[in-house]
């Protein structure tokens, strides 16, 4: 699927551009989509070999195990192909949580950590998995609780509610992620879809390299870290011990109430919050605090089972170098043909093509440039939506769709040549459909929803 839509964007955009004598707007478009991807790929280094250092001391502590243990349920009807007890169900817990709470720099390396995990579990090396498929269409359409660079614009523009589109951003996002997980699960039973019938190759992704991994025995043709389970390399701490990371919840939750109720404690409040009620200023809260604690909380729940924290640390980091480098080449295939096909004014030309459609349906055509980059670049989306603000007026009907769209969908394309990229996945077989099917849902919800919200 992917190699259709590559194909299909790079041609499109030498015909556009040359009809529109617009081939120089197309040449710079492909040098800049590569610069913009080694600068994404280069940014994302440190964070990446910081989270996955943070997350290896959470897996040799068993606390990786026992969070997706606690929450087997709701995961294994999502994932019925993984174990349980798999450590890709706690990587992808804690990434679906992180972008719940809007955090997106730590989101995206717990993500990438949860594909390796899925691969480990792929008989088909290169091909994407159903799992795979279903937790991409989970992260294009995500949960989140608090869409705060919209809100900022909004109150940038100076928004006389600029928190008005929090319970719309939730109820859109909600559609979409339903529709992405329905359209996954749908689209895997096709026969365009379906995983072909091969016989698994011993140590490439097969339950025996699985069940080898995680008894810890290196894979010789893997250069990953053997996994150890927790009852090897974890001791359950004793004494006082064990009371510490009880004390540190108990800080953070002293923290929380602090910042979120400050007249309690006689303490001055922040005029950007006094206007917000006590549900935003808690999930605002929540996305303050929860790097610190989960920056304090692992290395000290790992520390009281005897965990060398800093080999531990150091030993996950350097894992980072190496994805890195394997999202560079899908990073920088991906954004090129996106760079020349906006270059080439395919974007403009889709407008004037869709509008005489849409129009009729009381769609706002304003909204269709920002509708139709969302699932190719961010950047350029966010750049929209602040033309659409500043235009119409913050507090526009229009500009509260466009808002709504913004923190209710998500780029699709850019996710997959990360995440895929990430593991060498060539085949994305109906991840993308799954997506951008996730995507719409959240245009067409974000329209319906503010019309009745705010009309």
């Amino acid at each position: 699927m992917l190699n259709y839509i590559w194909l299909a964007l790079v041609v499109l955009a030498v015909a556009i551009g040359g009809w529109n004598n617009r081939l120089s707007e197309v040449t710079a478009g492909a040098f800049d989509g590569a610069k913009t991807a080694v600068t994404i790929a280069l940014g994302l280094i440190g964070i990446m070999a910081l989270w996955l250092g943070v997350m290896r001391l959470a897996e040799r502590a068993g606390l990786v195990q026992r969070i997706a243990r606690g929450l087997r349920p709701i995961m294994r009807r999502l994932f019925p192909d993984v174990p349980p007890e798999h450590p890709a169900m706690g990587s992808m817990l804690m990434n679906m949580a992180a972008n719940m709470l809007g955090l997106g720099n730590a989101a995206t390396p717990l993500g990438l950590r949860a594909m390796r995990d899925l691969e480990r579990l792929n008989p088909r090396p290169g091909v994407a998995s159903n799992a795979m498929c279903t937790f991409l269409a989970i992260n294009t359409a995500s949960v989140q609780l608090i869409p705060t660079t919209a809100i900022a614009l909004l109150a940038a523009a100076g928004s006389a509610r600029p928190t008005a589109i929090v319970g719309t951003a939730l109820l859109a996002t909600l559609c979409a992620a339903t529709v992405a997980i329905t359209s996954a699960r749908l689209l895997e039973k096709l026969p365009f879809f379906r995983l072909p019938e091969t016989s698994p190759v011993a140590g490439v992704g097969d339950p025996g390299r699985d069940t080898a991994v995680t008894a810890g025995i290196s894979d010789p043709g893997s250069t990953q870290p053997a996994e150890v389970p927790d009852n090897v390399i974890a001791v359950e701490p004793r004494g006082w011990r064990r009371f510490l990371p009880f004390l540190l919840v108990l800080f953070f939750l002293g923290l929380f109430v602090r910042l979120v109720f400050p007249g309690w404690f006689n303490l001055p409040a922040d005029p950007n919050t006094v206007a917000q009620n006590a549900f935003v200023r808690s999930v605002n809260t929540l996305s303050i605090l929860a790097i610190p604690f989960l920056l304090s909380f692992f290395p000290v729940y790992a520390a009281t089972r005897r965990i060398k924290v800093y080999e531990e640390f150091v030993e996950g980091a350097k894992e980072g170098f190496g994805v890195i480098l394997k999202i560079i080449p899908f990073l920088v295939t991906m954004l090129v043909a996106i760079s020349m096909f906006k270059g080439a004014g395919g974007i403009d030309l889709l407008t004037r093509l869709l509008t005489p459609v849409l129009t009729p349906l009381q769609f706002p055509p304003d909204l269709l440039p920002l509708a139709l980059m969302r699932p190719l670049s961010g950047s350029a989306t966010l750049a929209l939506l602040t033309d659409i603000i500043h235009r119409l007026g913050p507090d526009n009907i229009v500009s509260l769709m466009a808002a709504t769209i913004y923190g209710s969908t998500e780029t699709t394309f850019y996710v997959a040549a990360v995440y895929f990229g990430s593991v060498a996945v060539k085949q994305t077989r109906h991840a993308i459909p799954a997506g951008l099917l996730g995507d719409l849902a959240g245009v067409i919800a974000s329209v319906v929803i503010c019309r009745v919200v705010f009309a």
